[in-house]
């Protein structure tokens, strides 16, 4: 990746080291909270980073819906150029629907509305719009008649993104990618961006995006800079009052910073605004501190996260700080990493496979979805698990006493006795499986720590 920002310190950017430092351990003893990366960011620069091993600086990670703010920064990007207009009808997109969409409220929906989660339906509609038309995401969405005005109430609703996504397509002639390459990705130093397709080859939009932490610190910073990077105005100024204020209200979120309203693709907060992913991707933006946090992770209590920020790094904006505590600081985010498997009571080396390994080839047991589970050893006689769903199948080293990472892989096991547990990490998104086998008895049980939204164990990497 292109580095986009100066490197710095805390106690230099006018944050205390120990804040950060407090923050870090509240992340590491929350329950539900797994930490992957962070980037804090002040004034432009960078006063902390770092990545829990095996996850790493020079990794993509899956941003889920996170991905929905960099969709709309290409909806702004074609406003700015024209080729949008906020108050357009959507069906004016799709004149080749017209005759089929009669529902009035449906005929009436416009693009800002969209981009507010603001459609008139109450709830998500994807599955009726891909069941209603398998083949046209677009169009199933547009044959559900809203249970609401447009623009009067607020649902997180996925085909909204995706049509947003189809729009921009359309008026650019693009994809989605080729279309922020030179417009956002280049100025912004973002050279590696993926994206998870559907079958008829069409970014996803509202999830599916793979990207560095420093990409998502650096959409961030250009909404924090209302638009402009380095002298280049990339969004509109009057596009980002919009984006990052509530369009439409949700008091009906139970979390605190999921019910303060919500913006164009943004999630308006306690504190600033930002946008977010499945199982813990932030872009945390604070204007008042002229403040950046980015995120990844596997946490299914998001809340505690920013509560997390608020209790810990919010308050160590402008007090004072020393360059021992950065010291401290930075020599403990250097050393950052989720434990492997090994040393508990009862672990001890893999050692050698039985003559018969045991292998599923029927069935194996857990919420995985795993259609088998094979035990290999090499030549070296490192153990390799094979593990075999709809999606393919994948091929993991084992490390033992550590994270061994192949690929897009990392893996670390143990045994005891007779069983042998192993830990897959699939280091370009969330996701971390856990398997065990029985030697004796040859049972495999395999269950997922978070459930991936999208693949299957042969898929969950960045798209090629």
């Amino acid at each position: 990746m292109t580095t986009t920002f100066r490197r710095s310190s805390p106690s230099a950017l006018g944050i205390d080291a120990a804040g950060i430092d407090a923050f870090v351990s509240a992340l590491g003893s929350t329950p539900a909270v797994e930490p992957h990366s962070l980037m804090v960011l002040r004034h432009g620069a960078v006063a902390a980073e770092g990545w829990w091993a095996p996850f790493a600086p020079d990794r993509v990670h899956l941003l889920y819906s996170l991905s929905k703010s960099f969709t709309a920064a290409a909806v702004g990007i074609a406003v700015r150029a024209g080729l949008v207009d906020l108050d357009a009808t959507v069906i004016s997109h799709f004149p080749e629907l017209d005759a089929e969409v009669t529902d009035e409220r449906t005929r009436r929906m416009r693009v800002r509305h969209l981009l507010a989660m603001a459609s008139g339906h109450r709830a998500d509609t994807i599955d009726r719009a891909e069941a209603t038309d398998p083949t046209n995401t677009v169009r199933g969405f547009l044959l559900l008649p809203p249970d609401e005005e447009p623009g009067s109430v607020f649902a997180y609703n996925q085909p909204c993104t995706y049509t947003l996504g189809e729009i921009v397509r359309r008026v650019s002639g693009e994809t989605l990618l080729d279309f922020l390459r030179p417009r956002l990705f280049a100025p912004l130093g973002i050279d590696d961006f993926a994206w998870l397709r559907d079958d008829r080859g069409a970014e996803l939009g509202y999830s599916g995006g793979f990207a560095r932490t420093e990409a998502i610190a650096a959409l961030g910073q250009l909404y924090l800079q209302r638009g402009v990077q380095d002298g280049e105005r990339i969004l509109d100024e009057d596009w980002v009052d919009q984006a990052t204020s509530a369009q439409v209200p949700n008091p009906d979120e139970v979390n605190p910073d999921w019910s303060r309203g919500y913006g164009f693709q943004f999630w308006m907060a306690r504190h600033g605004f930002r946008g977010d992913g499945a199982y813990g991707q932030f872009c945390v933006v604070l204007p008042e501190q002229d403040v950046v946090v980015a995120m990844t992770g596997q946490s299914t209590d998001m809340q505690a996260v920013l509560d997390a920020v608020w209790a810990h790094l919010l308050p160590a904006v402008d007090r004072p700080g020393s360059v021992d505590a950065d010291d401290r600081l930075r020599d403990r985010l250097a050393a950052l990493a989720l434990p492997p498997l090994g040393g508990g009571p009862g672990d001890g080396p893999l050692g050698s496979l039985p003559a018969a390994p045991p292998s599923s080839p029927v069935s194996v047991g857990g919420d995985s979805g795993l259609e088998a589970v094979h035990l290999t050893q090499d030549v070296s006689g490192r153990w390799v698990l094979t593990l075999v769903d709809a999606s393919g199948e994948v091929t993991v080293p084992v490390g033992e006493g550590e994270w061994l990472v192949d690929g897009s892989t990392a893996a670390s096991g143990a045994r005891s006795g007779d069983r042998v547990v192993v830990d897959v990490r699939f280091v370009e998104t969330p996701h971390l499986l856990h398997v065990s086998v029985d030697l004796e008895d040859g049972t495999v049980t395999a269950a997922w720590q978070t459930q991936p939204l999208h693949d299957g164990v042969a898929t969950l990497r960045r798209p090629d």
